[in-house]
């Protein structure tokens, strides 16, 4: 089974997503199941890990509503309030019963770069255990480092990193996040998603050729049974159309064996969510 890693539903608003900018004019409208359903066909994909872009309880809520009735649907990564004394009765009413898989907090954006480490923080997420849920880790490359201190404190807690802590593909720099990278990837609890890279790249003028550096760096740290797919639809679209863009992980995936080839294309995702397929 071949599965979207990563991807995202919403009901377009300017108010709750004021983030969607000019440059990006052409997401501000809804994007729902119906909308992914026939790229998800085309491109050979039998489901999809939905994740939230805002951070309320409702967005949670409507994202489990929309798995229940959607069976491309495999899972949902919500969001709760990880700082919040009241993070174990979210968890309680989300996880019962439902596809909540995962949580993610939207870190890279806020002011505080050593977030992850704050004890409220670090509190939450020892309740994710509890739960069986796995957290993802979004961040930028100047966060690595603090990164491998907050996985270090969880060694049996499921984490996986989005669209490899966004690397500065479009000005070429490696070097730097390269390192980041491998002190990471040196938690075997810790997987990876190749995703979100084409928005990180010029996206006008991007090549394969300028994104599979970055992929190479992956493999070499997190070798092929802790990496997996993900298109980042529809947040992608401002730099290519779905098909091209998954098509960047397919193509360089034909160096490897068939075994690795759809453990990266699906039986990661389904092994580390543990997903019902």
């Amino acid at each position: 089974m071949h599965i979207d890693a990563h991807q995202h539903f919403w009901i377009y608003s300017p108010q709750e997503y004021e983030w969607i900018d000019d440059s990006m004019k052409l997401i501000r409208r809804n994007f729902l199941p119906a909308d992914l359903g026939p790229e998800l066909a085309r491109s050979g994909f039998h489901g999809s890990v939905a994740v939230q872009t805002r951070q309320t309880l409702e967005e949670t809520r409507w994202l489990l509503e929309l798995a229940d009735a959607n069976p491309t649907i495999l899972g949902v990564v919500g969001w709760v309030d990880l700082c919040s004394p009241e993070v174990e009765s979210q968890l309680k009413r989300f996880s019962k019963g439902s596809k909540l898989v995962g949580i993610r907090h939207i870190v890279q954006v806020k002011p505080d770069d050593r977030l992850l480490l704050r004890p409220d923080f670090v509190r939450g997420i020892s309740q994710l255990e509890e739960f069986d849920l796995a957290y993802d880790i979004l961040i930028y490359p100047r966060h690595l480092l603090v990164a491998a201190e907050f996985v270090e404190q969880f060694p049996r807690q499921r984490f996986v990193l989005d669209h490899l802590a966004k690397p500065h593909i479009k000005v070429g720099e490696i070097k730097t996040w390269a390192s980041g990278i491998r002190r990471l990837a040196q938690f075997p609890n810790l997987f990876c998603k190749l995703s979100g890279l084409v928005t990180e790249a010029d996206w006008q003028h991007w090549k394969p050729e300028q994104i599979t550096p970055y992929l190479d760096v992956a493999f070499e740290c997190f070798g092929p049974d802790r990496l997996m797919i993900g298109s980042d639809w529809p947040v992608c679209l401002v730099a290519g159309a779905y098909g091209r863009v998954t098509d960047i992980v397919k193509e360089w995936l034909r160096q490897f064996l068939s075994e690795t080839r759809e453990a990266v294309l699906g039986g990661n995702a389904q092994r580390f969510w543990k997903l019902r397929t």
